[in-house]
This record gives structure tokens, C-alpha cells and sequence, in this order.
């Protein structure tokens, strides 16, 4: 069970809900440790005194602002907390406002809010539904850990989303950051509506469930595979940039592609047609669409489908492998494909 990392209470006009606070994500990034080159000896992060170089305990240690160099105004926490706005723990929604006036590059993170009790569950959710049935966010601002947070409060589905939001001044001008940004006359004519067959070619329903972090994936075979002695495959290089010049080709090459390859697919048939069975050999635009991924792309496939040997295979080895053809019987150890399951 999740605990809570804020309590508080949610206030619109005179109605007052009791919620907790709950993360809504998680980290699965690999994480590595600090060595010292050449050993086993972990590296340690230590505060020490500037001055001194003696190791300081986190209760000798105060927040100073710097008001001129070398002198510094000390603040204790039990002072930041008489002067935070909301002392009493609120989460005080000012406004509500529709969801898509709100610029993404304000959100941050996501939160959980949950009723603080069974007695609770009645007002959170009449909040809950009156937002989903608005179509309404409420903004409402909290303190927490010192900070004060301008946030987001939306409903989905039997639950109160938080996400937090920069402040109006944290958010940077594109037009003003940006060296080069299109004007708009750039992307009408022919080359748009070759780009909008594309997009509707390769459009499908958003199931997040789909979707990894192939990185994530390659990091942990890399360190499996060092740890095991075995060969690293190495990912290709990124694809040039499009020659503006070429641009209708590209694009008509794209949309053909997306033909080849079904076009509007659910995502169950693209992955169906990503792992062919191992009883059907696969079509000549499946061996195709094998052809066009890297090799790093085609070390990951043979990877779930356990077929031996491929940290020694070329990228034409791989594609008969995965394809069945004469380079490689595309099994794995034993003479067994690994099964891959995919979600329902």
C-alpha cells in the first residue's frame, strides 16, 4: 500500500475535502553506482566544511542566503514554515478552467489524490464527477517540503488527478529562446497533404501499454551481456536529416511504406506482424520491413525470441534469423522460439 507523502485538505467555496497526496509514477531508470577506475570501491558524496574540510552532520547544517560575497543571512526551517502560505494545510482551488487553455509546457509531475476516510468518499466524489462532467480543471495552489506549488486538479476515471504547474515566469518564450523557428507559410500545398496521409496511415488508438523504454532495455542487455563476457551489439547511426529538396519523395516513400505494412493497423496486428510465426514464413514486405530496422533494433528481436547465437550475427544474418531464411533457422537454444506474449 502507497503512503501518502502530503495531507491536506482540498477547499472550493465553503466545501472542504480531507485527501492525501500520492505519487503517480515510478522510476525503472538502471541506476550504476560510483567506482573508482580500476577497482571495486564505491565513491561516497560527503558535505564537508569549505573552510575546514571536515565532514559536517546534517543537523549543523542551515540554509544562508548570500546578501554580498561572503556574507550570508542564516534562515532555520522552523522559520520557512511560519511564513509558508497555507500554514494550515490547503490545497485551495481558486479557479476552474478548461483543461486544453492550458499551455503543456506548464505541466510538471503527476500526483494521485485519494479521500482521507470512508466518511470522505461522498464529497470527493461529487468534486470528481462535477470536473469530468465540466470539463474543467480547478487551479489551486498547496505548499509542500518549503515550496509553494501551482497545480492542476482534473478527474479521471474514479480518481482525482494533481499535476503541478510552472509558474507563469518559469515558462520560456520559444520565440525568444529559439534560433530558427518556421513562419507560417512554411508546410502548405502538396507536401501537407501527402504529410496528413501519413500521419492518418499510421494513426491508431493510444494504448500506453504498447509503448517501452527501449533504452532502458538496451542499458540492462549491455550490462548482461558484459557481465556474461559476451559480445555488445552496437546501435547505427542516426538517419540524415531530409534534403528539402527530396522531400516529396520522402514523403511518398513514407505513405507506400505505411501501404506495405497495412496502414491503419490496430496495434495487435503490428505486433503480429513485427514477430511472424514461427510456422508461417514471413511475407516478402514483413522481410522487408525486417530489412529497414538497425541492427541494434534486430539484436533486441532475436533477443525476445531467444534465437542463439545473434551477439556474432550481421544485420543480413539477423533478418534471416527473425525471418526464417536460409541464414538462420530462427530458433533459439533447444530448437524453441522463447514465446512472447503480448498484452490483451
Amino acid at each position: 500500500m502507497a503512503r501518502a507523502i502530503w495531507t491536506g485538505v482540498i477547499t472550493f467555496g465553503l466545501v472542504s475535502v480531507p485527501v492525501g497526496l500520492f505519487t503517480a509514477t515510478q522510476d525503472h531508470t538502471v541506476h550504476f553506482h560510483q567506482l573508482q577506475r580500476g577497482t571495486s570501491d564505491r565513491i561516497r558524496n560527503r558535505r564537508v566544511n569549505e573552510r575546514t574540510g571536515k565532514e559536517v552532520g546534517p543537523d549543523d547544517i542551515v540554509k544562508g542566503y548570500e546578501v554580498s560575497e561572503g556574507e550570508y543571512v542564516v534562515v532555520e526551517p522552523e522559520e520557512l514554515d511560519e511564513i509558508a502560505p497555507g500554514r494550515s494545510r490547503t490545497l485551495d482551488i481558486t479557479d476552474f478552467v478548461d483543461l486544453d487553455r492550458i499551455e503543456p509546457a506548464y505541466f510538471g509531475r503527476t500526483y494521485y489524490l485519494a479521500p482521507r476516510g470512508k466518511e470522505y468518499l461522498k464529497v470527493y466524489e461529487l468534486l470528481r464527477t462535477a470536473l469530468a462532467q465540466s470539463g474543467k480543471v480547478g487551479v489551486a495552489t498547496f505548499v509542500m517540503g518549503n515550496r509553494q506549488y501551482l497545480t492542476a486538479l482534473r478527474a479521471e476515471e474514479r480518481v482525482l488527478l494533481l499535476q503541478t504547474l510552472h509558474w507563469a515566469d518559469e515558462v520560456r518564450d520559444p520565440v525568444e529562446e529559439l534560433p530558427e523557428l518556421p513562419s507560417d507559410r512554411v508546410g502548405r500545398g502538396k507536401e501537407l497533404d501527402m504529410a496528413l496521409r501519413l500521419v492518418d496511415a499510421l494513426s491508431g488508438d493510444w494504448e500506453p501499454a504498447r509503448y517501452r523504454d527501449t533504452y532502458q532495455e538496451k542499458v540492462r542487455e549491455l550490462v548482461r551481456a558484459k557481465a556474461e563476457g559476451e559480445e555488445v551489439a552496437v546501435a547505427e547511426e542516426a538517419p540524415a536529416a531530409t534534403n528539402v529538396v527530396d522531400l516529396m519523395e520522402v514523403l511518398r516513400g513514407s505513405l507506400e511504406q505505411a501501404d506495405d505494412t497495412g496502414g491503419k493497423r490496430s496495434s495487435t496486428s503490428r505486433r503480429k506482424a513485427a514477430a511472424p510465426s514461427r510456422r508461417a514464413r514471413p511475407k516478402p514486405s514483413e522481410r522487408e520491413e525486417l530489412r529497414e530496422l538497425s541492427k541494434a533494433e534486430l539484436y533486441q528481436r532475436a533477443g525476445e525470441q531467444n534465437i542463439a547465437g545473434r551477439s556474432k550475427m550481421s544485420h543480413r544474418q539477423l533478418v534471416d534469423a527473425l525471418g526464417g531464411g536460409a541464414g538462420g533457422s530462427g530458433r533459439g537454444t533447444g530448437g524453441r522460439r522463447k514465446k512472447k506474449t503480448t498484452a490483451a
